[in-house]
């Protein structure tokens, strides 16, 4: 495309408007930069804890001790120390095995809802034919501990029958509980001196 050439009169107009143009200093021009608000200086960012060289900085970790604290007495130290409410000399006899107990219950193995029911008609019923001495056999348990968070006891039906026995409707008919003697099942079982009938 070629350039078309200014005619006269154009060209003696932009003389006249060039004449009366002033040339603008480069001070005068916008500048944005000049205008605009200066960044903020960055704050530095407060250096990062080394938490490797912290965690050298204390002493090592003790290893747990594996001890368990009961502060309830156990089982035969609670029978052995509970009151005796039957006649002293009877109960001499009863411990040194010299008694024959008139009727045994072997709860060994059962579950202990099984159990609970079995020992309940035992006693009631052994109450009510009239007998006096019973044998009830737990077995000593097995450990079954395995060291969780919540301990396991060891031998839960031996630990439970005492129980059941000082609970109703049991504890009417019962007058002393004491561990067996060892010709009887030492301590795996247990003598039950129940009440005479009124």
């Amino acid at each position: 495309m070629t350039r078309r050439k200014l005619s006269a009169e154009e060209a003696a107009l932009w003389r006249k408007v060039t004449e009366r143009t002033e040339a603008l200093e480069q001070r005068q021009t916008f500048d944005p930069a000049a205008f605009a608000p200066q960044p903020k200086p960055k704050r530095a960012d407060p250096p990062k804890p080394d938490f490797g060289k912290l965690a050298k900085s204390f002493p090592p970790k003790p290893e747990p001790r594996k001890t368990s604290f009961n502060l309830t007495p156990s089982l035969p130290d609670r029978l052995r120390n509970a009151p005796v409410q039957m006649d002293q000399k009877t109960f001499g006899k009863m411990k040194r095995g010299k008694l024959k107990p008139e009727g045994r219950i072997d709860l060994h193995g059962m579950t202990l809802d099984r159990a609970h029911a079995a020992l309940t008609k035992f006693i009631l019923s052994g109450h009510a034919s009239g007998k006096r001495l019973v044998l009830i056999i737990t077995g000593k348990g097995k450990n079954r501990d395995e060291g969780g968070p919540i301990p396991v006891r060891h031998g839960v039906l031996r630990h439970q029958v005492p129980q059941w026995l000082s609970a109703p409707p049991l504890a009417s008919a019962v007058m002393q509980v004491s561990e067996a003697h060892i010709s009887h099942g030492g301590g795996g079982a247990y003598y039950v001196y129940l009440r005479r009938q009124r």
